[in-house]
């Protein structure tokens, strides 16, 4: 069984390499592939992960290799990691909106479409090749931001494809470990697109805990978390995903982001700094300062998740797919991010409860931006370009949309070859 992952230099890598080790009594893996265009950076992380691998017992073969062919010959199963452009093209989503007056964040509004437009041409070329080379009933596993988007065009395209996020894994850890329960006791109503989503319910043993969750000085805890008043919570009935307090409280988040440092700068230091400790011959284990990096729980949900692709234990998932009716109201061809059991066959979606109209409403506006913003970064066509801006809730004026456009292609324009000929205004 060999297992590539495109993008092996990430700094996550360390931790993916320990879920798979952890597994290695359920997941016989003979080989697996490391692959990145920063052949120096893949140094760092391969030499780092393969000191883990050995530390823990691993009986298969580590690959680092800069030929992405090589890497995806013969695979069972392909994973997508990457960032086109790297961390300085995040800071480019983050910052250049502020100047419109609008919010700027990696994956959602217009900074997670651009890296939409950047990003799903290079995966789609990734997948091409995991069609000609992997094996035949090769899963392709997308961990790539936006997450939603990149899954959809995979679909699109008619590949075998599921993305992965790791939100509701990490709030399904975090109530376990509140009633003092194991993970799998825990089952949450966790529904809506990738980065929109909600918890409408927590399961422990079959009984709903969300109820108590939503009451007294715990709710305050995690509004506050969340970015929300606490009584948003007790009026949607629900826990929203972080990414909704950008939809919520949006003059509040922009307010935030004109004055202080975007999350984006914070983050090129803390992979700066892993990097250096990464390239110690003495460390054989993940750092703690990764917890600082973001993803927490990554490397336990994706090496559970292609686990199940694999051997087909059909264990439950939280998995962006194909909507094909789960969620009342969005077209089949949406994907949404929702509960599932997985098995070599693919996700079997659980049945999920009609959304109320302001969830909805929310999901249906944001699934036809997605829509458009697949076509465009196929297509490089600017006016398809613009009507997805103008979709997405947090742009909509016509004026703002040009600009936002025009920046944006401008900023970005050696990662956005198909729109070349793309003119400004």
């Amino acid at each position: 069984m060999r297992i590539a992952v495109i993008g092996g230099g990430s700094t996550y890598t360390p931790e993916l390499v320990e879920g798979f080790a952890r597994r290695s009594d359920v997941l016989a893996v003979d080989e697996l592939v490391l692959h990145d265009v920063d052949a120096d950076r893949l140094q760092v992380v391969g030499g780092l992960a393969e000191r883990i691998l050995r530390r823990t017992g691993f009986t298969g073969r580590l690959v680092t290799t800069s030929d992405r062919s090589a890497a995806i010959d013969g695979a069972s199963a392909v994973l997508v990691q990457l960032r086109v452009g790297g961390q300085g093209t995040r800071l480019v989503d983050e910052t250049l909106p502020n100047k419109r007056g609008v919010i700027g964040q990696e994956t959602t509004g217009p900074g997670g479409f651009a890296k939409a437009l950047r990003t799903v041409p290079v995966v789609l070329d990734i997948a091409d090749e995991v069609r000609r080379r992997a094996l035949p009933d090769a899963w392709i596993v997308d961990f790539t931001n936006p997450v939603g988007i990149v899954t959809r065009a995979l679909l699109d395209e008619g590949h075998r494809a599921m993305g992965l996020c790791n939100v509701a894994i990490g709030f399904q850890r975090r109530f376990a470990a509140r009633f003092g329960v194991p993970a799998d006791q825990v089952r949450l109503g966790h529904a809506g697109l990738n980065h929109l989503s909600w918890i409408r319910s927590v399961e422990v043993d079959g009984v709903d805990r969300l109820p108590e969750l939503l009451a007294g000085p715990y709710a305050q805890e995690l509004a506050g978390e969340l970015g929300l008043p606490v009584r948003a919570l007790s009026v949607l009935g629900a826990i929203p995903s972080y990414y909704l307090h950008y939809f919520y409280c949006t003059d509040h988040e922009l307010a935030e982001q004109q004055s202080g440092e975007h999350r984006a700068s914070k983050v090129a230091d803390i992979e700066r700094e892993l990097l250096a400790m990464y390239a110690d011959p003495t460390l054989d284990h993940k750092p703690a300062l990764l917890e600082q990096r973001g993803g927490a729980y990554y490397s336990e949900a994706a090496a559970a998740l292609v686990t199940s692709l694999l051997t087909g234990d059909g264990a439950h998932h939280y998995v962006d797919v194909r909507n094909a009716g789960t969620i009342a109201g969005l077209p089949d061809e949406a994907v949404v991010e929702v509960p599932c059991h997985v098995d070599t066959a693919g996700a079997h979606p659980v049945a999920v409860p009609a959304l109320p109209p302001e969830m909805l409403g929310l999901v249906q506006a944001v699934t036809a931006y997605e829509t458009l913003t697949v076509e465009a970064a196929r297509t490089g066509d600017p006016d398809v370009a613009l009507r997805a801006l103008v979709a997405h809730p947090l742009v909509r004026q016509w004026d703002l949309a040009v600009d936002l456009l025009g920046d944006l292609l401008a900023a970005h324009r050696g990662f956005l070859p198909a729109f070349a000929g793309a003119a400004r205004g």
